[in-house]
């Protein structure tokens, strides 16, 4: 028997080679506003996209009536972009992504071109490297982006400015999404950001970002 939730409900995920616990500054804002957030844990390396789509079709599941919301960090993000384009009606609620590739990462291609790399990436390399064309889903989708190029990601090379250290703000930015906005955020600084965890707050209750 599932317990009753709230009526609004933030699923978040994390990024690539991270665990659920990483989303957990961003799950206790989100509480502190009225939200009920529940964090994800997926094996970034050694599952694909599909365990991870039933996963989170089961876990959508346990939760019983109510608006779902999803936020995801980076891979998350795309991860959460790409089920719902297969499962449109999964979720009544809206999409935050935070440093997503959402059109592909040039530092996931590099990394796949070094010894090793292909095992680094494991599973979720062919969604990096090919990202998504346009957002044409039914849910509003809004993209958080960081501007401050801190990370090893782009030692890699192929990143583009402005970045922020392993995601290019132009990697992030897919047509047919309903907002996008660029803060002074690294890429792992994202789910620590007291501004991004502001906007987030403001596109899940209005459909838009706040002002800066």
């Amino acid at each position: 028997m599932t317990a009753p939730r709230t009526s609004e409900n933030v699923i978040l995920l994390h990024g690539l080679w991270l665990r659920g616990v990483a989303m957990a500054y961003l799950a206790r804002r989100l509480r502190n506003e009225g939200f009920d957030p529940h964090t994800f844990d997926y094996a970034t390396v050694r599952d694909g996209i599909d365990l991870a789509s039933e996963r989170l079709r089961e876990r959508i599941g346990e939760l019983g009536d109510g608006t779902v919301h999803l936020v995801g960090h980076s891979l998350g993000g795309l991860v959460a972009a790409t089920i719902l384009q297969r499962h449109p009606d999964l979720i009544d609620g809206r999409i935050v992504c935070l440093g997503a590739p959402l059109r592909g990462s040039a530092a996931a291609r590099s990394l796949q071109g070094i010894p090793g790399g292909s095992a680094m990436l494991g599973q979720s390399f062919q969604l990096l490297e090919r990202g998504l064309e346009r957002w044409d889903g039914p849910q509003q989708l809004g993209v958080i982006a960081g501007r401050l190029p801190f990370g090893l990601g782009f030692l890699l090379g192929g990143v583009n400015a402005p970045h922020d250290g392993t995601v290019s703000v132009e990697e992030t930015r897919l047509p047919g999404i309903a907002d996008h906005r660029v803060i002074a955020a690294a890429h792992t600084g994202l789910v620590y950001s007291d501004e991004a965890a502001r906007q987030t707050i403001s596109f899940l209750r209005d459909g838009r970002f706040g002002t800066e």
